[in-house]
C-alpha cells in the first residue's frame, strides 16, 4: 500500500513537472519574430555593453502615444538594471520637427518628465496644437523659461543636431508610425491592440536580447 503511494505520489510529480515544461514552452514561443515583432533591415549597431537599449518612438500629437505615456512610464520606473530606457521624437515633416526640437530644449533644460506631460496635455486636453514656434515658447514660459532662453535652446546648434539625428534615424530605421518600440537597433514592436500586449512583447523581446547586449 505503501508502495503504490509512493508510486502515485511520483506520478503526479512527473506529471505536474511536464505541464510547468510544457507551459513555460508555450510561454517562451507566445510571441513571434515576423509577426509580433520585426527584425530591422538596417539595424543600429549593439555597443556591447551589457545594457539593452529599449527606445520609444513617439510624438506629441498623436492621440495613442499620449494614451500610452504613462504606461511606459511606469514600465520605466520599473525596468530591469540591464536595461536603459530612452525616447526619440519622430521628425517627419516640419510639425514633427518643431515638436522633436521641444522635447530636446526640454531635456536639455532639465525640465523632467513633467514637461513632457504637460505638452501632451496642452495638445490633447487644451486643444492647442503647439503649431509654432511662437506657440512653443508662450507655452515655455507657462513652465517658468524665459521667452529668449526658450528661443536660444530651439534653434541651438546642438538642439537642431539632435532632431537631424533624429532624421537619419528614422530614415534608416523605417519609421513608419507610433508609438512604435525599438530594441538595441535591431528589433521593432508596432503599436497592439492594447497597452499591456505592447509591454508583454517588449518584456519577450528584452529577455531575448540581453545575452546579447
Amino acid at each position: 500500500m505503501d508502495y503504490m503511494n509512493k508510486y502515485y505520489k511520483l506520478f503526479y510529480i512527473c506529471i505536474f513537472g511536464y505541464v510547468l515544461i510544457a507551459f513555460s514552452a508555450n510561454a517562451q514561443a507566445e510571441y513571434e519574430l515576423g509577426k509580433d515583432y520585426q527584425l530591422i533591415d538596417n539595424p543600429l549597431p549593439v555597443r556591447q555593453d551589457g545594457m539593452v537599449e529599449v527606445s520609444e518612438i513617439f510624438w506629441y500629437g498623436c492621440n495613442h502615444c499620449y494614451s500610452f505615456e504613462s504606461t511606459i512610464n511606469n514600465w520605466d520606473a520599473n525596468k530591469p538594471d540591464y536595461v536603459k530606457f530612452s525616447k526619440m521624437p519622430v521628425t517627419w515633416s516640419q510639425i514633427h520637427q518643431l515638436h522633436a526640437s521641444l522635447y530636446h530644449t526640454i531635456e536639455a533644460l532639465k525640465l523632467g518628465k513633467g514637461a513632457h506631460t504637460a505638452v501632451f496635455t496642452t495638445i490633447h486636453k487644451e486643444n492647442n496644437f503647439l503649431g509654432s514656434q511662437r506657440s512653443v515658447v508662450k507655452f515655455l514660459s507657462k513652465l517658468g523659461v524665459d521667452e529668449e532662453k526658450s528661443k536660444q535652446y530651439l534653434n541651438s546648434f546642438a538642439v537642431k543636431q539632435k532632431v537631424s539625428r533624429g532624421m537619419q534615424v528614422s530614415k534608416q530605421l523605417k519609421i513608419t508610425s507610433v508609438p512604435m518600440i525599438i530594441v538595441d537597433g535591431k528589433y521593432m514592436i508596432v503599436s497592439k491592440q492594447s497597452r499591456q500586449e505592447m509591454l508583454d512583447v517588449l518584456d519577450h523581446v528584452v529577455e531575448l536580447q540581453k545575452n546579447n547586449s
